[in-house]
């Protein structure tokens, strides 16, 4: 049985009443069972990252440098283990945790060990004549970070390198029906030497665990990336002790399709956009609009690639597509599929669960949708699985129009030759990324974040550390005089 609480550089069983576990979603098997963190384990994990927090902030920053390049070579050793515990409980293809989330996550650190280096402030001068002004980029303190299921490793990335690299401490909640992979990487910071405490993990649900760090008086700052919905709880409950807040939530991403793309590439690029971790993924496309010239043979050259798509055991490398992470979750992206249906959308292809072998798994056909509407509930919410609604448009207005037509702005693309289009379309879309004549690409020189209702602040790159540092302006007289020419302002005399 897995501990479930890292804390201060030990692991231990949490003490909750509540039993968890992993299930691989590819056959359904059990691969480990744990007693999940309480409120009171949270409560001892702050206060292990409150106690550290002192001697890591106040550590040079090449000191914290060379820690994270000894945990990227840590990493680099584990590659192989952490791809297959990621694919054994997030359901994820061998080729993907192999050749994405695994390289991904060690680029990551390689990143943020350079760029704890790089904590740089406006220069300094005297903007008055009489005093020098400095500006200090300090860290907040303790972080609370809920991380997702669906990027496990990378996720608990994005959480702790910007915020360790930044001189702060951490507690970590990944999703616990996928925490294998942080607590392995919590065993790695300590291996490469991070002090105890810097680096905390609890494995416990969000009503228990979720709300007691995010409510917690000693946490600074809540870092939280989910649904939407949690995601407006966790706001409400950081209010309360006026905590910083950084989400990254729901997408709906728009792939819009004018009518000079080249065709080849978007069928190709909607394939691989929407169906990246059987479309598990806040940045997948999930409605491409497509100028009326190509729309026919955008659907049929889309359907026949996902009717292509190779469906099998996730450790298998010739396997395309996985299962999604739970049965739940299937039977959600089912029901999706099924009402979308009965409200007069089409289904072209997929449309429902694999029959045989992979019965025993949470595994969905990828769908393609025609004919449903822009009000539809397919088209506006978020499936979360291999499901792309294609919709036709006339006018470049319109296809804009369409693409902003969301409560989300996390991602979106746009396909065309014609570099005055891409341009208006990279201007006017409102997301966080635009991408043009591509869809899905991230590098951790660049930041990922939204608009909307998909969040604010932004993981990876330097932009981070915004979220992650306070901004300290500090001032210098430059005078020596007793007596400043500002002091008249509140009594006479000589100045």
């Amino acid at each position: 049985m897995t501990a479930a609480v890292f804390a201060d550089g030990v692991f231990r069983a949490g003490r909750s009443t509540a039993v968890g576990g992993v299930v691989n979603p590819s056959d359904g098997s059990v691969i480990d069972s744990f007693s999940l963190a309480s409120a009171a384990d949270v409560d001892d994990a702050v206060s292990a990252a409150r106690a550290a927090f002192p001697q890591w902030s106040a550590l040079p920053p090449a000191e914290r440098s060379a820690a994270l390049l000894r945990l990227a070579a840590r990493l680099e050793e584990r590659a192989d283990e952490y791809a297959l515990v990621e694919t054994r409980q997030a359901g994820k293809p061998i080729r993907l945790t192999t050749g994405f989330d695994v390289p991904g996550s060690i680029d990551n650190v390689a990143f943020f060990a350079g760029a704890a280096r790089n904590l740089d402030g406006k220069a300094s001068a005297e903007w008055d004549g009489d005093h020098t002004s400095v500006i200090r980029r300090e860290p907040i303190g303790v972080i609370g970070s809920i991380a997702p299921w669906n990027y496990p490793l990378q996720m608990a990335m994005w959480k702790i390198l910007p915020a360790i690299a930044a001189g702060n401490t951490i507690v970590l909640k990944p999703a616990e029906i996928t925490p294998l992979t942080s607590l392995m990487l919590a065993e790695d910071c300590i291996a490469a030497g991070i002090p105890a405490g810097v680096v905390n993990v609890v494995v416990g649900t969000g009503p228990e665990a979720g709300e007691a760090l995010v409510s917690h008086p000693h946490v600074a700052m809540v870092s939280f990336t989910g649904s939407t919905g949690v995601g407006k709880r966790v706001m409400n409950l950081a209010t309360e002790t006026v905590k910083r807040v950084h989400l990254e939530l729901g997408g709906k991403a728009p792939f819009v399709v004018f009518d000079d793309a080249d065709l080849e590439a978007a069928v190709h690029g909607a394939v691989a956009g929407s169906l990246i971790n059987s479309g598990q993924d806040c940045t997948a496309a999930t409605r491409a609009y497509v100028q009326r010239p190509l729309y026919e043979a955008f659907v049929a050259g889309v359907a026949d690639l996902f009717a292509g798509v190779r469906l099998g055991p996730t450790e298998d490398p010739d396997t395309d597509l996985g299962p999604l992470v739970s049965q739940r979750q299937a039977e959600r992206v089912a029901g999706f599929v099924e009402r979308a249906s009965r409200d007069g959308a089409r289904v072209v292809v997929g449309g429902r669960a694999p029959d045989g072998p992979l019965a025993h798994g949470a595994y969905y056909e990828p769908t393609v949708i025609v004919e449903a509407g822009q009000d539809s509930e397919i088209v506006r919410d978020e499936v979360f699985g291999p499901v792309l609604a294609i919709l036709p448009f006339d006018s470049d207005d319109d296809g804009l129009r369409l693409a902003n037509d969301t409560v989300y702005g996390l991602a979106a693309s746009a396909w065309t030759r014609d570099i005055f289009r891409g341009l208006r379309a990279q201007r006017e879309i409102r997301a966080g990324t635009v991408w043009i004549n591509d869809h899905i690409p991230i590098v951790s020189e660049m930041p990922h974040g939204g608009f909307g209702q998909s969040g604010f602040g932004k993981d990876m790159s330097t932009y981070s550390f915004d979220e992650y540092t306070h901004v300290k302006h500090v001032s210098f007289d430059l005078t020596g005089r007793a007596r400043k020419p500002w002091h008249r302002t509140i009594f006479t005399g000589p100045t």
